[in-house]
């Protein structure tokens, strides 16, 4: 690896930036606590383990030079938040209380992991990130990518669960208020529309997943 330093002043400043994953965890952590977070947390960067696997291995590459591969990778990922929005909406209705009805953490868990695999940007992030520190001359390349996108997903996790932490709390406070409450599911299935739309809409440019 070419200049470590660097390479972890640069992951941080780019993981940092709040982007769509991070806007579902905290979606998630608003409307069923910080549990559902974490879960979704952890489930997100398992996600980001296969991603950094695959681009390793070189998969990432064959799926980003084919536009048929990302195009149906894409809209897999856009199709599947449209999917948990509309189980969201229906959740208003499955429960006399205006709430969302706990989901099991396994399943959050496994949502999490499906929306980051199903995000052909973070395929894109790494293939246009990782590679400008590889040294050729320090070792095995895959081998360098392994470790840095283990430690990229490393501070993606501690600053996922910053955002957990603040928007737990933050859900908190508002789930105590009966007008969120009536709300709630309502403005959580926006959020996975709006995600989804972003999915599909997105070109195939290298931006921060």
């Amino acid at each position: 690896m070419s200049n470590p330093l660097l390479f972890l002043v640069a992951a941080v400043t780019l993981v940092a930036i709040p982007g769509p994953n991070h806007l579902y965890i905290i979606t998630r952590s608003i409307a069923e606590g910080r549990r559902a977070g974490i879960a979704s947390a952890l489930g997100v960067e398992t996600g980001t383990l296969v991603h950094v696997s695959a681009a390793a291995v070189g998969l990432s590459a064959l799926v980003a030079a084919s536009a048929t591969a990302f195009g149906a990778l894409r809209y897999a990922g856009a199709a599947y938040l449209v999917y948990l929005a509309i189980r969201t909406f229906r959740s208003r209705h499955d429960l006399a209380e205006p709430a969302l009805r706990p989901q099991p953490l396994l399943r959050i868990f496994l949502d999490g992991l499906l929306v980051n695999l199903f995000n052909p940007k973070v395929i894109l992030f790494f293939l246009a990130f990782l590679p400008q520190f590889v040294d050729p001359a320090a070792g095995s390349i895959p081998a360098q990518i392994t470790v840095m996108g283990l430690v990229t997903a490393a501070i993606g996790l501690t600053s996922d669960l910053v955002y957990v932490l603040a928007a737990g709390s933050l859900g908190a406070w508002l789930r105590a208020r009966p007008a969120f409450r009536r709300r709630q599911a309502y403005a959580t299935g926006v959020v996975y529309l709006g995600l989804g739309a972003a999915a599909a809409l997105a070109g195939p440019g290298p931006r921060r997943p």
